[in-house]
């Protein structure tokens, strides 16, 4: 079952403009009511509240549009249920399939597929792995005391390690504030995603050499000895088609579906929100 039809349509619109005071909203004379447009919010995400109802507004005219063209069209479709047994409204149904008939794309075809495979390897690799030691001197990130204090001593376990390098391990058991001083710092092999983004960077950036440097986080000052790292690999064009094809299908569908609800904005009178052709579901 198609998920297009839903409280957010699946698209997505430049913003309007608005008066700081939201206004009445309407398609062709039929009042969106304030209370619809308020329930609509909590189904998106946005910095402030106005911002938030101008983007559930927009969501409420867009389905009014489709709605009110299904009705013009005479068209009349049983409503279906997804995998978890969610079912349709009469109105999502309708919807989904004016749809169906007015919004009808290519799919991605191989050569389609080669081609974005071809232009954008460096998306479709094995995550790097990176064997790492480290020592926490433990200090919050408002304490500017402490956090002197922590990059103090870390210069000078760093004078310590460069005269000899194998203390490291005696240094992480009786001075880490992370667990892993109990063997020594190891931090064993870890990828993307599994330390704070300020810790990543610095290990890309670190050459695989065991030396110790300092690096600071939010959690306090680090020392890191980077001892191994196991670059991605890329990964092969048949594993990754299928995620291609389904990429490009969405892309060229929610193109097709800024066309086309674009098209139903220009033929209808919407009061409150601007949703001409200039402003694409592009997103």
């Amino acid at each position: 079952m198609s998920t297009l039809v839903t409280s957010t349509t699946g698209c997505e619109i430049k913003s309007p403009k608005f008066d700081a005071k939201p206004r009445a909203v309407s398609v062709n004379g039929i009042i969106i009511p304030r209370g619809d447009i308020a329930r609509e919010t909590q189904n998106h995400a946005a910095k402030t509240p106005i911002e938030a109802w101008k983007q559930a507004a927009r969501a409420l005219v867009i389905r009014e549009l489709l709605r009110q063209e299904a009705a013009k069209s005479g068209i009349a479709a049983r409503p279906q249920s997804d995998d978890e047994g969610r079912r349709e409204t009469d109105d999502e149904a309708v919807m989904r399939a004016l749809i169906e008939r007015d919004v009808q794309v290519p799919t991605a075809d191989e050569a389609a597929c080669q081609r974005y495979y071809d232009q954008n390897r460096t998306k479709f690799c094995s995550a790097p792995l990176y064997a790492v030691r480290h020592i926490l001197l433990a200090a919050a990130p408002a304490d500017i005391e402490a956090r002197d204090a922590a990059r103090r001593e870390a210069e000078a376990m760093l004078a310590v390690l460069a005269d000899r390098s194998t203390a490291f391990g005696e240094l992480a058991r009786t001075r880490s504030a992370c667990p892993s001083g109990k063997v020594d710092g190891h931090l064993g092999q870890i990828g993307p995603g599994q330390t704070v983004p300020e810790f990543e960077k610095a290990l890309d950036l670190m050459q695989a050499n065991g030396t110790a440097h300092l690096i600071e986080t939010r959690y306090g000052i680090h020392l890191v000895a980077l001892d191994q790292k196991i670059e991605g690999k890329a990964l092969p064009f048949d594993l990754v088609r299928p995620r291609i094809a389904a990429y490009l299908d969405e892309a060229v569908h929610r193109r097709a579906m800024a066309q086309y609800v674009g098209i139903l904005a220009e033929r209808a009178t919407i009061i409150g929100i601007d949703l001409s052709p200039e402003t694409p579901l592009t997103s």
